[in-house]
Formats: C-alpha cells, structure tokens, sequence
C-alpha cells in the first residue's frame, strides 16, 4: 500500500484515472447499479423535483400485452451502456494523457514482489507447525488403517 501511495503521489492524475476505471467495473454490477441510481435520484429530488421526475428510467415495455420480463438497468434515465462507455473512454483519456499507466503497474508489481518475499521468508508459528504435524500424522494413519 506504502508503494502504490508513493506511485499515486508521483502521478496524481492516475488517482482520477483509477476512480473512472472503478466505477465503470461498477456500473456493471446490478445491484451497484440500481443502488447508485436510487440514490442519486433521492439525492436531486430534495433539489429539484422537476429534474428528478427527469431522470426516471423510460416505462417499461410491453411485448404482446405483458411487460417484458428482462428490464434494462437505467442510471439517471439513461441506459447503463452509457455510463460504463463514458467512465471508460474517460478512464482511457487519463491513463494516456497522464502517463501514469506504467508507473501504477510498476508499484502494483513491486507492491507482488515484497509480498512474495516476506511470504517465502516468513517462519510459521508453532501453531501452523502442530497443524501441520496433525494432518501429516493423520494422512500416515489412514495409509496404517487401509492396510
């Protein structure tokens, strides 16, 4: 984490570029969906009614006198597609513009390494070790018992 900040704070535009890259992941989710959706409408409905009633979703279609069983996800009355297409190609402008691509992978990838490192340094405790000798004696114990 220390490295990625130090990465962020080399280039601080990659921080924008991430949110735009994580909130297009999200909105497609459903559920992150339609969760931002109600609450950004409840939020502009205590402002402006008017725009509120605006950025409903369109009626739902009707196909042979039912509704359609399959419901598009709408955010702010617009269809889901375009919010994901927008936050991307915003995303995009930012990691080409602002050169920090790279120096985000490179924290990510030394961020991996030292993980790595303390994980095949590290002794394990007694703990793990009595764990260890458990299942080791209870696997030859099994073989004892087959015979």
């Amino acid at each position: 984490m220390f490295i990625l900040g130090m990465g962020f704070l080399r280039k601080p535009v990659a921080i924008l570029a991430s949110l735009a890259t994580g909130l297009s992941i999200a909105f497609l989710n459903d559920s992150f969906a339609v969760t931002f959706n109600e609450k950004v409408t409840r939020t502009v409905r205590q402002f402006s009614p008017h725009l509120a009633a605006k950025m409903r979703p369109p009626i739902m279609p009707v196909i042979r006198g039912r509704p359609s069983k399959r419901r598009s996800i709408h955010i702010c009355g617009r269809p889901r597609w375009v919010f994901v297409l927008l936050f991307s190609a915003v995303s995009c402008m930012l990691w080409l513009t602002s050169c920090s691509f790279l120096t985000v992978l490179w924290a990510l990838l030394i961020g991996l390494l030292v993980t790595l490192l303390h994980a095949s340094f590290r002794t394990p405790n007694l703990k793990a070790r009595l764990n260890t000798f458990r299942e080791e004696f209870r696997a030859v114990w099994r073989n004892y018992s087959e015979l």
